[in-house]
């Protein structure tokens, strides 16, 4: 009724209306089964079937199952009607009483399995009751040290060595490369091992084992080590289980090419190319393109003719026409140079229309397409074709006009009309500019001229070019008026053109107009960064109108990109001496010059500017030690002393200084010092080694006793510091995972050496009459703390410290007394 009464409240669409929701709310009473149990129709035929048949349960049952709970009651009394004798009737058990709910077992006949109206309405669907079993048993993980997946790890690890190597490579981290392909070779035959062990030899993966070396023999060539690459390519050549591997014999051809071995390297150009299949068209062009190549390097430019015919018939390219070309300059026969030439004009660029790159007027979605494309890789690379089929074609008009006409004029004339009548006529205007040029280098300037002038009228780039070039003719010729009319041609076609700038500065300079000159030169610098005859001229400038510091760095920019041109460097030297001049107490200058003198192999000027540099500032380090060693090498070693004491004081952390001083003293005779010096350094810092070897070498020369007792200082420095390097290179290989049991770690110079090796037959140790710093530099982790510790004078103001206990204090000094109770023996001294 509740729900008859809910369906007389809701409004239902009309006839003219449309009901989105129609057929949502048909009702079929049919599908009610939630009150069948007061249904006496559906009561009676239930009575009828086996179902109803059943015998009522007995008393006993019941009293025995509601014993289990005192809210039991019989099931048809829990709703206040008569009692049906049917599976319906029967008591509830305990289990649902001692739960503390209401809730039936589910009729199967009556209601949906998994669903009830009593009780847990909340609890989401559960047809096969496992709601309180909790969460279900996570996977159980694999066995990581089941062989399977040991060998499953391992090749994965093979592969990652792979790809680092070839990633080192293409950084250009050569060396690294090669130690990974190497340690994935090594890792490679392990993983073969087990899988022979573990008896899954059919399983090997050969993809992998050519990779392995394939790699490595790459990383060889790429490391120069030719002969181990050899090696290896032959190894994959000569296994017959590795396919198409024959084709490798190309790059064991390219080694060989590198060695100029060029008659092995066309053999196996040769057996390369007997080994690939027709169908490979480019591959086999590449391969003949090689074998032209060699025999132009040997001089057999008939041979080589023939491969390059063959290509041209084939695969026509712009690379292979201009060899071709070359070819028959060498053996000098001009008909195969114009038959030549015109072949190289036929070759296909492969580039699409150029118009697709230029605006649509009005289009506004293809203009944005096209601001994408416009500079993307495939434009960049259709840009580099075009280039270098321009190069090519222009380099081999200006190779053949002197040979194939009786004069050059008339060559390069010849040469014109043949490009005016092909498909690259855009390059026609270049060539006529390259031939002007050619004027110009031999020195024929009406011809050049008049050449140029020809282009006043034609379109704005090639009119550009030219203007800029007669501009820089009458610069030349000093005639300004024509230079300023033609530099302004050439700025009104082509704003954005460096040279056309640059003239018209030029132009306005020589006019003695400074400022504006250097706008001209800085504008164009800013449409081509590189130019360097704009900031050349624009450091010129600065100088003339006293901005020294603007001009120093222009030149300074330019000697960074031209390291060794004299006209750069005179200027920047000019420009030091007037800087001198302005600022004569700036220590940064003076240090500076006399770093230029010192590097132009004048050391008395380089040790003026270094003192005066001192003078103004007594603090700095590098000049400090420069004018300590100037001193050295002059044999004043006295002098030199006053400078090391400075910096010792400047940095008092520093051994070396100390150990500078000393050996100064040591050097200028005055061993006495030099021993008192040595005794500061080692009581201020006791495990120095260098400072103890050269307590032993002054005592044994002046036969004192305290030889001995250094000597035995020296040998507990060194082991300390033997096993302090060894735990620290134990560390580190155990921190990169490199250390491995069963391997030789000496594989390179960073490898460890033997104890022996370090002390004797090993390199040899620098010391101070080698003047080497760096033998003397603290550890940068070594704090002031522990420079407190080092010093014999330093007394802890919170009293000393508490004593190690004395667990094996006696075996450990006898031990140790037993280790270093040796004589001093001759080995033991530096030498």
């Amino acid at each position: 009724m509740n729900r008859m009464n809910m369906m007389e409240q809701v409004h239902l669409a009309g006839e003219d209306e449309e009901d989105i929701y129609s057929g949502f709310n048909d009702y079929n009473a049919t599908l009610d089964t939630e009150d069948l149990q007061h249904d006496p129709t559906f009561q009676k035929a239930v009575m009828r079937t086996s179902h109803g048949r059943r015998p009522p349960p007995t008393a006993s049952r019941g009293l025995a199952v509601g014993g289990a709970g005192a809210g039991a009651r019989l099931g048809t009394a829990a709703r206040g009607r008569a009692g049906i004798p049917s599976s319906m009737g029967r008591l509830q058990t305990g289990a649902v009483a001692a739960g503390g709910t209401d809730m039936a077992r589910p009729m199967t006949a009556v209601r949906a399995a998994g669903y009830t109206s009593v009780g847990n309405r909340g609890a989401g669907f559960d047809p096969m009751n496992q709601g309180n079993k909790g969460p279900a048993p996570p996977l159980e993980p694999k066995p990581e040290d089941s062989p399977e997946e040991k060998i499953r790890q391992l090749e994965k690890k093979v592969n990652t060595l792979i790809e680092e190597s070839c990633f080192a490579n293409s950084r250009g981290e050569f060396s690294l490369g090669l130690e990974k392909a190497k340690e994935a070779g090594r890792k490679e035959r392990v993983l073969v091992r087990q899988r022979e062990q573990q008896s899954m030899g059919d399983q090997i993966n050969l993809d992998l084992t050519y990779s392995v070396l394939f790699n490595l023999a790459n990383q060889y060539a790429a490391n120069e080590m030719f002969n181990e690459a050899l090696n290896t390519y032959q190894v994959i050549v000569k296994n017959k289980m590795f396919s198409n591997a024959g084709r490798l014999k190309v790059n064991m051809g390219n080694i060989y090419f590198r060695q100029r071995n060029f008659p092995k390297a066309i053999k196996h150009y040769r057996m390369a190319l007997d080994q690939v299949p027709n169908s490979h068209k480019e591959m086999r062009t590449k391969i003949m393109q090689n074998i032209g190549i060699v025999f132009v390097k040997m001089g057999q430019y008939t041979d080589a003719i023939t491969s390059f015919e063959h290509i041209m018939s084939e695969a026509p390219s712009f690379k292979t026409g201009f060899n071709l070309i070359l070819c028959y300059f060498a053996l000098g026969d001009r008909e195969k140079m114009k038959r030549a030439f015109n072949k190289l004009l036929t070759v296909d660029l492969k580039v699409d229309d150029e118009d697709k790159y230029l605006p649509h007027g009005e289009d506004k979605h293809y203009n944005l397409i096209l601001e994408v494309i416009k500079n993307d890789p495939l434009r960049q690379i259709e840009r580099q074709r075009k280039y270098e089929a321009e190069n090519c074609i222009k380099t081999a008009a200006k190779i053949i006009a002197p040979a194939i006409e009786t004069s050059f004029a008339s060559g390069y004339d010849w040469c014109v009309e043949q490009v005016k009548t092909s498909q690259y006529v855009d390059l026609a205007h270049d060539l006529e500019i390259d031939k002007a040029i050619m004027y110009l280098k031999q020195k024929d300037f009406n011809l050049a001229i008049e050449t140029l002038k020809s282009f006043e009228k034609k379109d704005s780039k090639v009119a550009s070019t030219a203007a800029t070039n007669l501009s820089f003719l009458y610069f030349l010729e000093n005639d300004l008026d024509q230079a300023d009319k033609y530099a302004e041609l050439a700025m009104s076609s082509d704003r954005y053109n460096p040279a056309a700038l640059v003239n018209k500065g030029n132009v306005v300079f020589k006019r003695g107009d400074f400022e504006k000159a250097r706008e001209y030169f800085k504008e164009a610098l800013q449409n081509d960064s590189s130019c360097v005859e704009a900031l050349y001229n624009l450091g010129l400038c600065n100088k003339r109108i006293n901005r020294l510091e603007d001009a120093l760095d222009c030149f300074y920019k330019l000697h960074a990109i031209l390291r060794n041109s004299p006209q750069v460097m005179y200027q920047i030297a000019d420009m030091f001496m007037q800087l001198i001049g302005v600022v004569p107490t700036d220590t940064s200058v003076l240090a500076k010059t006399g770093e230029i003198y010192d590097n132009e192999g004048d050391k008395s000027q380089a040790f003026q500017y270094y003192y005066d540099s001192y003078r103004y500032f007594p603090s700095n380090i590098p000049v400090i030690e420069w004018l300590g060693a100037y001193y050295i090498d002059s044999q004043f070693c006295e002098k030199a002393i006053h400078y090391f004491e400075r910096a010792s004081i400047v940095q008092p952390a520093q051994v070396k200084w100390q150990l500078m001083i000393a050996s100064c003293h040591r050097r200028s005779g005055n061993y006495q010092n030099a021993l008192e010096t040595y005794k500061h350094i080692h009581k201020r810092f006791p495990e120095n080694v260098e400072c103890l070897k050269f307590l032993v070498r002054i005592c044994s020369d002046l036969g004192l006793k305290e030889a001995q007792e250094y000597a035995t200082k020296l040998k507990k420095a060194e082991k300390t510091k033997e096993m302090r390097e060894q735990r620290a290179s134990s560390g580190t290989r155990r921190g990169s995972g490199r250390g491995r049991r069963g391997e030789d770690t000496d594989e390179s110079s960073g490898g460890r050496k033997t104890s022996g090796q370090r002390r004797g037959g090993g390199k040899r140790r620098p010391n101070l009459d080698d003047v080497d710093d760096g033998a003397y530099q603290m550890s940068s982790k070594q704090d002031i703390g522990e420079d407190i510790k080092n010093d014999a004078s330093y007394s802890d103001p919170l009293g000393p410290q508490m004593e190690r206990p004395k667990t094996a204090a006696v075996r450990g000094g006898k031990a140790e007394e037993d280790m270093f109770d040796e004589e001093l023996g001759e080995d033991m001294l530096p030498e």
